[in-house]
């Protein structure tokens, strides 16, 4: 029997969630599909003179809310359908975090190790001109992002050209997010992913009921967890949850292999040693595990996927010993695979809410190049200044003596960074809030819950509308 796409995948998970819905059919069917895909080839010419011909996507799912949001990645594994998938994935993520987007996302073919700077430079201008000649890309229209393969480098490349390109001069640096801090990009922007990651998986550890369930103690603290992937999201993940919620990571897994410590290994650590050697594995103390998959059936009460999709299927499900799969990444799990964990107990914390994150501290980036101003400028000094008030006040009448020093210490105003873990903290409690309450609310599942509760959100924008009676 050949394994359903990526997208179908996608589509029966929305099935799954609409059936608890009551929305009209044809609504339904217009959530669900997937309105624009543009397909491209370009040329670009090599150091070596030679001319490559690349291939390129960008989709746009659904149009509810404008922009159209999602990140652009370069990869040889690339589809359309791939595109399509996770273009879905964001309008129903967007909509969970209450962030006023649509969906979209990009995918460039190419194997950014084989091609030198000045070639992915290439690559990503002429991609980025032919997004703009058929309207794929402006601050009111289709904002892209970060992804697998593409960092704040590449995307501060998008916005020289789209500043290049367009007449749109006042508000063009919100054409893109995930940009340098230095070319109109936001603190905190370059970890949110892996710091929404570490809160998500935070509030599920806290939640009573659901810890009792798996036969956990309440909270991270002492929790053994294996990451796959130490990309971006997946260092940042495993950062946040081992120093600040003093959670033990056990096992690591990379492309060339996976390293296992049931006593602990310390990310910083292991990144240093990646840097020196090339590699993760022969790290001192722990055990190397050539076969990188193998690391996602280690003992574990959590497993974070931060990698690619499709990396828990049927044929390794019945071998997963974690309690709790986390997925970080998108589409880590397959459907199959997703049933199987479900009837093992298995508690799953869905992509579609655990890694928006990068989204949602997108929309601060958004929001701050629109306004042309800093987040804290106005106010950090004032609240600063309030502080020290309230504190010497409150000194005086208790008849205590603090240095002006200590006072200057405890009366610091929130800077930007401050600000922005702040709003995405809050952002990941009240979605996942919303989203337990459906599912207990529906007896279901995490996944599902989080789809119904897109779903309902999408649909009321559409009514909203006057599109459908």
């Amino acid at each position: 029997m050949s394994t359903i796409s990526f997208l179908d995948q996608v589509h029966r998970m929305f099935e799954k969630a609409a059936a608890y819905t009551d929305h009209p059919a044809g609504l339904l069917s217009q959530i669900n599909i997937c309105n624009s895909v543009y397909h491209m080839e370009f040329p670009i010419v090599r150091d070596d003179g030679s001319i490559k011909v690349i291939k390129a996507w960008r989709a746009e799912h659904s149009q509810h809310k404008l922009p159209v949001k999602g990140g652009i990645r370069f990869a040889m594994a690339v589809t359309e359908d791939e595109v399509m998938a996770l273009a879905s994935l964001m309008t129903y993520k967007c909509a969970i975090v209450n962030v006023p987007f649509g969906g979209a996302k990009g995918g460039v073919m190419v194997d950014r190790r084989k091609l030198s700077d000045t070639e992915l430079e290439r690559v990503t201008r002429r991609y980025t001109y032919e997004l703009l000649r058929k309207n794929f890309i402006g601050p009111g229209v289709d904002v892209p992002a970060p992804d697998y393969g593409t960092g704040p480098r590449e995307m501060a490349w998008i916005m020289d050209t789209y500043m290049t390109l367009s007449s749109d001069k006042l508000d063009a640096l919100a054409c893109v997010t995930g940009k340098p801090v230095g070319h109109g990009g936001v603190r905190g922007r370059n970890e949110a992913t892996g710091r929404g990651t570490f809160y998500g998986i935070r509030e599920a550890c806290n939640d009573i009921d659901r810890m009792k369930a798996l036969g956990l103690e309440t909270g991270l603290a002492g929790k053994t967890i294996v990451v796959q992937g130490l990309g971006n999201v997946g260092f940042h993940a495993a950062k946040y949850l081992e120093e600040e919620g003093d959670a033990k990571i056990v096992g690591i897994a990379e492309y060339e292999g996976a390293i296992y410590n049931p006593d602990g290994l310390n990310v910083e650590s292991v990144v240093a040693h990646r840097k020196e050697t090339g590699s993760i594995l022969n790290y001192e103390g722990a055990q190397n595990i050539e076969n990188s998959a193998e690391a996602l059936e280690l003992p574990c009460d959590i497993l974070v996927p931060a990698a690619l999709e499709a990396q828990i299927t049927k044929k390794n499900v019945d071998r997963i010993q974690a309690k709790i799969v986390a997925e970080a990444a998108n589409g880590p799990v397959t459907a199959d695979a997703d049933t199987k964990l479900l009837e093992k107990g298995v508690l799953i914390i869905p992509d579609v809410y655990l890694n928006a994150g990068g989204v949602t501290v997108s929309y601060f980036e958004w929001l701050r190049n629109l306004s042309h101003v800093r987040f804290g400028r106005m106010r950090q000094r004032f609240e600063q200044q309030a502080n020290k008030r309230i504190i010497s006040a409150l000194s005086e009448a208790a008849g205590l003596k603090i240095s002006d020093e200590r006072i200057a210490e405890l009366a610091v105003g929130a800077d930007e960074l401050d600000l922005v873990n702040s709003g995405l903290e809050e952002t990941m409690i009240t979605a996942y809030n919303e989203v337990t309450e459906i599912a207990k609310d529906k007896n279901t599942d995490l996944r599902t819950a989080a789809f119904i509760c897109a779903i309902d959100k999408v649909a009321i924008a559409y009514l909203e509308m006057g599109i459908f009676p």
